[in-house]
């Protein structure tokens, strides 16, 4: 670990020597929401495991790199939990690297921990704002820099933001983070942050803006596809205006729609917009589950598994995205899936299938159990013939034979599910009762400090298990015959937060229901003109570089998305009906159309066929030709359109020259199977070749190739047109 640090020099307010500053953050160790309950009412989220590694490690490994010298981790509820870990961990003895804890119990808001840290005076320059939550390999030069250049111009400018373009699913308005669609007004030339509104009213699709903001500021982009990516660096005066506003609970709610909207003191709030690099905060399940597969993915390199390595056992990267830690045991005839992470020490039975799944370490699973989509976390046991999809299952839950998980399950802390029980979908179970009354994200931004049962928060699992246990003897379960733990009700409305913020993905019919909606919003009219379906507005022309660069990222993860789908399907057999509804929810999520799908369904095909083991040129094509036959249907959907069948051979010219270089001398004859299969027609083949005529050498390698099939096409339907004649 390590990196050259950056540090600040300020003049000493005794002498005229100069003093060197180091580069401070703040950490907010508590920051979560009842989003994620009943899980943070027995432990933090930053100690939460993500990839088998507690969240605060990618956060405090990411600043150091970064170059910050001195973190201060702020505590609150489940102090004693983060406290002690940190105390065992590395952190607290790394070189060139101070992390000093500080508690309080009377905390209850990101602005109660801010106003004692200014009371504390160890905040002596400009700092990093971040909650342990985040994760992120970006590096923090640049945004310094350029915050360093506008506070010598301007002493008002306090803060810059860290965003990046993230493209909200239009019917749903949500990020692929399974966050509200925000709406930002920014100065192209300044990047000064204008207007902020994450809590936007979608019922009339109507957003207002004061009219000041546009009189007083004559250059103006409005954007609704930006990530907070909520790092901000600050400086020290963020911290003396929350003490001179003790209003200021919430940093985003609070302080940042404060600032915009004083016109007095006239600070002044701006951006950094990051490309090619990895930043997001973990707000909800989907937001786990989205950072998980990210990091699965590679997104976030150097915070992987294989890389990071923490505790004792090293994790090494095999094939198709699969993870193994050491001493695994595995039956021969269990079969793990592509994108699956195994923890140490785990044994795995019998005719076993686990897909896009993480399993945590000291885990037993029996034989004949069927795990997809899911986060199983440490000294978990699963005995024969369970199913999960898209659950989280929690340290120490006992799930006896027979047991289904319905998609967007909540296991919390060793919980025991009964012989055969099925837990609805959506459910979330706890050892602890549900409180009566919910506290509100508003109330609970920060700490569960007021909360009814707040007094089990530092109990540990033993604790809470033993005293569960010893009520459930005398009671029947709610999770079936031997059975621990309660099921909790849903509050009212809240069946879709569940959907909206789950593990689990979207339903196809919560999709539908909202592309409804959308085209019936569709029909109002703005100057007389219909919004574009999207409802994304033309991007700046200054930032057509960063967003070109964006939507090659949104297409690998698109991409990424329908391989990782195809592959369960052909590993699990699962239905070409229910494959190509898969494939459509993603296209709806990623906002793509057909032809991106054609492409991504073909190039998982054929990463199938040339992964598929093989000995020889011929042996390849054949598996090329078994696994189109097979699913051919399923690209046949997006294949309607001539141009459609044109991306498809486009990709596989591309493929051909990048990422799949055995198949460039078998290019031709592929290319002529496909059309026997008609996957591509005649028209595709010649209006492919005739878009070619101008093009470059470079890009008339495979159409010189196929010279002889492109011929023999055009004679025969020449000798058509003959007959017709």
């Amino acid at each position: 670990m390590g990196a050259p640090k950056k540090s600040a020099v300020r003049v000493s307010e005794d002498t005229d020597e100069l003093v060197r500053v180091p580069l401070q953050a703040i950490l907010l160790a508590d920051s979560f929401t009842t989003k994620f309950r009943p899980i943070t009412l027995q432990r933090p989220k930053v100690l939460l495991p993500l990839l088998n590694v507690p969240m605060i490690n990618y956060t405090l490994m990411w600043l150091e790199s970064a170059g910050v010298e001195e973190v201060f981790v702020f505590c609150c509820a489940h102090s004693k939990q983060v406290i002690s870990y940190l105390e065992k961990s590395q952190w607290l003895s790394q070189p060139n690297f101070t992390v000093t804890t500080i508690e309080s119990h009377n905390s209850v808001s990101a602005g109660d921990a801010l106003r004692l840290i200014y009371e504390r005076n160890v905040i002596h320059g400009d700092f990093v704002l971040i909650s342990g939550d985040t994760i992120s390999n970006m590096s923090l030069t640049e945004a310094l820099r350029e915050h360093k250049e506008r506070k010598k111009k301007d002493s008002n400018a306090v803060m810059t933001m860290v965003i990046k373009r993230s493209k909200p699913n239009p019917a749903i308005r949500q990020s692929r983070l399974g966050t509200d669609e925000i709406f930002m007004a920014i100065d192209p030339d300044t990047k000064q942050l204008l207007y902020y509104e994450d809590k936007a009213d979608h019922s009339k699709a109507i957003l207002h803006l004061e009219k000041s903001l546009l009189a007083d500021n004559p250059s103006l982009s409005l954007h609704h596809d930006k990530q907070d990516c909520f790092i901000d660096i600050c400086s020290p005066e963020v911290l003396s205006l929350f003490t001179d506003n003790f209003d200021y609970q919430h940093v985003r709610r609070h302080f940042v729609k404060g600032l915009l909207v004083d016109d007095l003191m006239g600070y002044k709030i701006f951006v950094h917009e990051i490309h090619s690099d990895y930043a997001a905060r973990i707000d909800n399940f989907r937001s786990y589950d989205t950072v998980s597969k990210d990091i699965i993915h590679r997104w976030t390199y150097p915070l992987v598994p294989d890389v990071m390595n923490f505790g004792n056992t090293a994790t090494k990267l095999e094939r198709q995205g699969m993870y193994r830690a050491s001493e695994i045991s595995q039956s021969q005839s269990a079969v793990i899936g592509p994108f699956t992470a195994i923890g140490f020490g785990t044994k795995i039975g019998n005719n076993t299938k686990i897909s896009s799944s993480v399993v945590g370490e000291g885990c037993k699973i029996g034989s004949n159990v069927y795990i997809e989509g899911c986060y199983i976390w440490d000294n978990v046991i699963i005995e024969d013939g369970c199913k999960l999809r898209n659950a989280v299952v929690c340290d120490g839950v006992t799930m006896k034979s027979g047991v289904v998980l319905e998609p967007g399950v909540i296991l919390s802390f060793k919980v025991v599910v009964g012989q055969g029980f099925v837990v609805p979908s959506y459910s979330k179970v706890s050892l602890l009762q549900q409180p009566v009354e919910e506290d509100s994200d508003e109330e609970l931004e920060y700490a569960d400090s007021t909360s009814a049962i707040t007094s089990k928060v530092d109990m540990s699992d033993e604790e809470v298990a033993s005293q569960v246990l010893d009520t459930h003897l005398h009671s029947a379960s709610e999770l079936g015959v031997g059975g621990v733990g309660y099921i909790w009700s849903k509050c009212e409305g809240g069946h879709e937060e569940e959907w909206r913020h789950s593990v689990a993905p979207i339903p196809a019919d919560k999709i539908s229901e909202a592309m409804k909606i959308m085209e019936d919003e569709l029909e109002l009219t703005y100057d007389g003109s219909i919004l574009p379906a999207s409802g994304e507005l033309k991007p700046d022309c200054n930032d057509s570089e960063g967003d070109d660069n964006e939507d090659s990222r949104d297409d690998s993860y698109f991409e990424k998305e329908v391989e990782a789908t195809f592959l369960r399907a052909a590993q699990e057999n699962i239905q070409e009906a229910h494959l190509i509804l898969e494939v459509n929810s993603l296209k709806l999520s990623y906002n793509k159309v057909a032809a991106d799908c054609a492409g991504a369904v073909f190039y998982a095909l054929m990463k199938y066929a040339l992964d598929t083991v093989h000995s020889s040129a011929d042996s390849l094509v054949q598996n090329v030709k078994d696994i189109l036959r097979k699913w051919k249907n399923v690209l046949r959907p997006y294949l309607t359109d001539i141009d459609d069948q044109i991306e498809v051979i486009l990709k596989f010219e591309e493929m051909c020259s990048e990422s799949a270089k055995a198949f460039a001398p078998l290019f031709t004859s592929i290319l002529h199977f496909m059309y026997e299969e008609d996957i591509v027609e005649e028209d595709a083949i010649l209006n492919w070749d005739d878009e070619k005529k101008d093009a470059d050498d470079s890009d008339k390698v495979f159409v010189k190739q196929a010279q002889g099939l492109i011929q023999w096409l055009r004679d025969a339907s020449e000798e058509d047109d003959d007959e017709e004649e």
